[in-house]
């Protein structure tokens, strides 16, 4: 694809999972990265060197008036989304904003609202949902060959030392491990069940500044069992299994899938691997392109249904804490 015809992308904030993203915007043929910005300008100016990126900007509303940008990619941390996102449906950007993509239901409806109002894409970030190997993963699924699902199991944690000044645990930032992993396993039920939660059963654990540092998630949706966990205070599996009468699918690492296999029983029947190069940032920044370029407000895998969907069940899980 030409350069012109390329989707242009402005990146918010010069954080570990926008070096990320970038880096995998190499393996993305219908985009380019085309201006980065950060409250400091020198942070802007080193992240456009090491990512060849044309203009870096102080401050991000200088960014958002580029006439040159098509779509920005927000990741800030999460108590800092609704602003970023509103300030740049404003100024006539489409945007993909790092999961969560809110910290409450009635900012998400908000946000959405404004992204109709102003015909521009919005999504939330949740690239687990474009990796191939889940992709496959529904494939079987939808395809019958594990039977009814009965059971999903899905867990994301790893060890974060207690700091109440760092993104993960400031309480100003909106930390805890429910909004920062916990998202994930919620995610992979919601994509495999799409029956509302009831019957929830929470056991979680406060850090000494009050946010939430290990949960445990027991939940009925429609006739499926969900067992969800997430934990800063260690390292859980990080699996996702999807338990069907006949049969069930493990998905490892299912956050960043690269892989998943299909057993029958004890017999393993199938084995998907992606080989891919990428981190896997690529497969939902192409996707983000093509929705724009065909003039979607919203991608079918990832709805704004399926973003306030999610945050209503952090919303409820956290009463229960």
């Amino acid at each position: 694809m030409s350069d012109h015809k390329k989707i242009r992308w402005g990146i918010v904030s010069t954080g570990r999972i926008a070096q990320q993203f970038c880096q995998d915007m190499a393996f993305v043929n219908n985009g380019k990265l085309a201006a980065v910005a950060a409250r400091n300008i020198n942070d802007a100016q080193t992240f456009a060197k090491k990512y060849g990126i044309e203009k870096a900007y102080q401050g991000y509303q200088a960014m958002f008036d580029d006439p040159d940008i098509d779509v920005v990619y927000i990741a800030t941390p999460h108590s800092f989304h609704y602003q970023n996102a509103y300030d740049a449906l404003m100024a006539g950007k489409s945007v993909l904003c790092e999961k969560p993509i809110t910290i409450s239901s009635e900012e998400s409806i908000n946000l959405t609202a404004l992204a109709k109002t102003q015909r521009l894409f919005l999504m939330e970030a949740m690239w687990t949902y474009f990796l191939p190997a889940i992709q496959q993963a529904k494939q079987w699924h939808d395809d019958g060959l594990i039977g009814k699902v009965k059971h999903i199991k899905a867990d994301f944690g790893y060890p974060m030392p207690y700091n109440s000044e760092s993104r993960e645990y400031k309480a100003e930032f909106a930390g805890g491990c429910l909004l920062d992993m916990g998202i994930y396993p919620l995610a992979i039920a919601n994509y495999f069940s799409e029956s509302p939660l009831s019957n929830l059963l929470v056991k979680s654990h406060l850090a000494p500044n009050g946010v939430d540092d290990d949960v445990i998630i027991l939940a009925d949706a429609g006739e499926v069992k969900l067992t969800l966990a997430t934990s800063f205070q260690c390292k859980l599996q990080n699996w996702a299994y999807i338990i069907g009468d006949q049969g069930y699918i493990a998905i490892p690492n299912f956050w960043r899938a690269d892989q998943c296999i299909l057993y029958k029983s004890d017999q393993k029947l199938d084995h998907f691997s992606d080989n891919r190069a990428s981190i896997g940032f690529n497969y939902e920044a192409q996707a983000v392109g093509k929705a724009i370029q065909d003039q979607q407000v919203q991608h079918p895998l990832m709805p704004h249904s399926t973003s306030h969907l999610l945050q209503q069940q952090m919303e409820m899980i956290k009463r229960l804490f």
